[in-house]
């Protein structure tokens, strides 16, 4: 297959992402792949060349919201003549398959979350109206096997895919129907691409898995034989020069080790925030989700976690409306969350996903008393976050700047426990990581003064 240079006129492309980090990254891997063939992302799908849905199955009717997705953009192609090429891709693309091109005629493409990197191939066979227009196999390893090694950072902060799929198959999720198996990448490869990122100024890596602290490989055979769990996973990419911050997310308690718990009081470039969800803090609820912990075990890595760093920040998701959920069974999940404290959290009302076992179960929740219930939940959550953001202030902390705010003047930034803080400063602070003041606080930012010009005043 030929491909068009630069020297072509560039082909408008437009990439939206619903869902999750991991199909951000997926999303800017897309964009890696289609560059050779001169394809430059734009802001607007009016007049795009290609138009890619990269789509997430999780949310509430999110099949639903795609197909009114494509009934606007295939008016655009419409007007365009035809000349425009729809994809949608993702796990909705996964769990739909050819049904996606069987209600919506105007869409040229469908591949899952696992077959995006024959992108340019599927593109090349529509131009041509030739070859399978449907890519829905599990093929992980091949998948970053041919993704370009180098990528373009886009800023100080930028994802890192190291764990794909899920083996746990809680009886709520679809993830491992569209996301397939777990797999981890090989250490070498996640370096290479750690490498590449830092030395084009990225200083805060994201470790992205369906089931990141599943990750597991083999070491370098420098620093010894055996195998790495992601504990040691950080400890190596911290080593890196120019890559001052690692995160990583989502966890599974499941997986949540002692050498992970111990690296966070270990290595400064582990951040101090940790996104652990835990769905329910009953143990009747959790053993029918099929979760495999229990709350007691969910509090032990809580406290393991605030010994080994202190000033760690919790994160976490609820389910509420669980079929079967009692009353008591609610409390136990409030009861959970006032032991722990959390700086943020998301909780959502259950909604069943066809083909996963809680689907068919018997108990369902009657809807007035799961919006009853997420109400008071999502009170006491917000409460809490208030009052962590609330903590900060008077403190001076570390920002990393990721560019301009919204106001003349303002810049904008990343905290350590991944708060948004705004504050007064010049342009060239962009990237770099700087000492801030925190003056004033919100539920969702927070306000700071410039250190170095607070003293020079």
């Amino acid at each position: 297959m030929t491909t068009q240079t630069s020297q072509s006129e560039p082909k408008r492309l437009f990439i939206k992402t619903y869902g999750c980090q991991m199909n951000v990254y997926d999303s800017e891997r897309m964009r890696d792949v289609l560059r050779p063939l001169g394809y430059q992302p734009v802001d607007t799908a009016d007049n795009a060349d290609l138009v890619v849905l990269n789509t997430c199955h999780i949310r509430e009717k999110a099949t639903e919201k795609v197909y009114s997705e494509l009934g606007q953009i295939k008016k655009m192609k419409e007007a365009a003549g035809g000349k425009m090429t729809i994809a949608v891709a993702g796990c909705v693309a996964q769990a739909e398959g050819a049904e996606i091109m069987r209600r919506q005629p105007a869409v040229d493409l469908v591949l899952g979350p696992q077959a995006y990197h024959k992108l340019p191939e599927m593109v090349a066979r529509a131009s041509r109206a030739v070859g399978e227009r449907l890519e829905t196999e599990f093929e992980t390893l091949e998948k970053f096997d041919a993704l370009p090694k180098a990528r373009e950072a886009d800023g100080p902060s930028a994802f890192l895919s190291v764990q794909e799929g899920c083996d746990k198959f809680c009886t709520f999720c679809v993830v491992p129907y569209t996301r397939g198996a777990e797999l981890s990448r090989p250490v070498d490869d996640i370096t290479i691409e750690a490498r590449s990122l830092a030395a084009q100024g990225v200083r805060d890596i994201s470790l992205l898995g369906q089931n990141v602290n599943a990750w597991h490989g083999a070491g370098p055979k420098l620093e010894g034989d055996g195998e790495w769990g992601l504990g040691q996973l950080a400890r190596h990419l911290a080593k890196i020069g120019g890559i001052d911050r690692i995160r990583y997310t989502t966890s599974h308690p499941r997986d949540m080790d002692d050498d992970l718990i111990a690296a966070h009081g270990e290595v400064p470039e582990l951040m101090p925030f940790l996104h652990l969800p835990v769905q329910s803090g009953s143990d009747r609820i959790l053993k029918a989700m099929n979760r495999g912990h229990t709350a007691e075990r969910y509090l032990d890595i809580m406290r393991k976690m605030r010994e080994a760093r202190p000033d760690m920040a919790l994160a976490s998701d609820f389910i509420v409306g669980f079929p079967g959920e009692s009353d008591q069974d609610f409390e136990d999940t409030m009861d959970l969350v006032r032991e722990v404290g959390y700086a943020i959290a998301y909780s959502f009302k259950y909604s069943p996903r066809p083909g996963t076992p809680a689907a068919d179960m018997f108990g369902h929740v009657p809807e007035e008393v799961k919006d009853e219930r997420l109400q008071r939940l999502q009170a006491l959550l917000k409460q809490q976050q208030t009052e962590f953001n609330a903590s900060k202030v008077g403190q001076t902390i570390p920002v990393l700047v990721t560019g301009k705010g919204r106001n003349p003047g303002q810049m904008h930034g990343r905290s350590p426990w991944m708060q948004a803080v705004h504050f007064d400063g010049p342009d060239h602070l962009a990237g770099q990581i700087v000492d801030v003041k925190i003056v004033g606080a919100t539920l969702n930012s927070l306000a700071g003064e410039y250190a170095a010009a607070v003293e020079a005043a």
